[in-house]
């Protein structure tokens, strides 16, 4: 529909769905560390999923070690929505987590305030990639170790000596199946990067 010059588009209602913010936030992290999970607990919307069965083709190329049992991989991305009280609103990215699709990370990461690094404690290797990805771009990043079942229980200071990262760096345990730790991080991602960008 054409509006003449004369005409004016009509007043929004005040509870129209209108963010006063918003602002994209990446979920990173190495193969099966929980991205897609994190992603779908705090979304808003039904998130977009990218994700396709393992196949016999990725035997000898994606590394399953620690997570034999997972059947599916994210291929492109995951995409989600929260909306804080105050119209901060986020847009979630999540990255793929094999090495063979790393190379899109740089397209997913353009315009982000920042990044939750997930990590799985029985697999800390898979989580220096990531991190350094953030370090050399000087991008904020949280770290957020997801918790596993059955897995051995460390404290956030033995992660964050593991994992060697600067000390203003926040880290914390989580789970990334509850809504509410997946948002406790997200915030502290947010507070880091407002911080870190008055600096």
């Amino acid at each position: 529909m054409n509006f003449a010059a004369s005409e004016t588009v009509p007043p929004r209602d005040a509870d129209d769905d209108v963010p006063l913010h918003t602002l994209k936030v990446l979920v990173a992290g190495g193969f099966g560390v929980g991205k897609t999970t994190l992603v779908g607990a705090v979304s808003e919307v039904h998130p977009l999923r990218t994700e396709e069965t393992l196949t016999d083709a990725s035997v000898g190329v994606d590394d399953l070690g620690g997570v034999e049992r997972k059947t599916t991989t994210t291929v492109a991305m995951d995409f989600g929505r929260l909306t804080f009280s105050g119209g901060v609103r986020l847009y979630l990215f999540g990255t793929p987590g094999q090495e063979r699709f790393w190379f899109m990370w740089d397209q997913i990461a353009y315009g982000a305030i920042g990044a939750i690094v997930l990590v799985d404690t029985r697999r800390l290797t898979t989580s220096f990639a990531s991190i350094d990805f953030f370090e050399q771009r000087e991008i904020p990043f949280v770290v957020a170790a997801n918790r596993f079942d059955g897995a051995r229980a460390y404290t956030v200071e033995e992660i964050r000596d593991a994992l060697d990262v600067d000390p203003e760096v926040p880290v914390m345990l989580c789970d990334a199946r509850d809504r509410d730790m997946a948002r406790s991080a997200l915030v502290a991602l947010v507070e880091h990067a407002l911080q870190t960008s008055k600096v």
